[in-house]
């Protein structure tokens, strides 16, 4: 019979995403058997980072500090906002890309259903950070979704009310990517979005 402090802690593992009880179980069982060690520290990291761990004013991304470095540092380009889903795509596009602007995390897409509105979403605090006449321009990078897209067109015209020109990421067949191969909803819309070819 499983004790009540295995059973607690395999639960406790399984509001992981895409951890489920046989998954959680076996890794109960590794830190038991094998890591208790490193099982204390992942304790202790948890509980340090649940507690000090919350968000930057002025951008919403995971801070320790009232202002993340980002925002803190002076030599970023003040006149780029780049509008992500969540911290996790922020740190996508500073890996991948060379942007040197500001960013604002939404921490979710516009979704009634879910109880996600323009308020959880902070788009108050991003209208106003638009009105500071800062910020010449709002590149929208949420996700391709249906969610994503009506968040985007929402964004677009907080920009525009704001005096802000709006942006929005390209989607579309993949570098490298090969037509036979690529989805039928992608294809269409990199088909849609097409652009002129620049002549030399």
């Amino acid at each position: 019979m499983t004790s009540l402090l295995l059973s607690s802690l395999i639960e406790a593992l399984r509001c992981l995403p895409g951890v489920g009880g046989k998954s959680a179980q076996r890794m109960a069982f590794h830190l038991l058997e094998r890591d208790r060690e490193r099982g204390l520290k992942l304790a202790d990291a948890l509980r340090e980072a649940m507690q000090r761990i919350g968000r930057c004013a002025r951008c919403r991304d995971f801070s320790e500090e009232p202002l993340c470095a980002t925002c803190a540092g002076s030599t970023r380009d003040h006149h780029l906002l780049c509008v992500v889903e969540s911290p996790v795509d922020l740190a996508a596009i500073e890996q991948a890309t060379g942007y040197r602007g500001h960013y604002f995390v939404l921490h979710g897409r516009l979704s009634p259903l879910d109880g996600l509105g323009p308020e959880e979403l902070g788009l108050a605090q991003l209208a106003q950070r638009l009105g500071e006449g800062e910020v010449e321009e709002l590149i929208i990078a949420t996700n391709p979704t249906v969610e994503g897209e009506a968040t985007a067109h929402y964004l677009a015209q907080l920009a525009r009310a704001g005096g802000v020109r709006p942006t929005r990421l390209a989607h579309g067949v993949p570098l490298g990517g090969e037509l036979e191969y690529v989805d039928r909803g992608t294809l269409a819309h990199a088909f849609g979005g097409r652009m002129p070819c620049d002549h030399p």
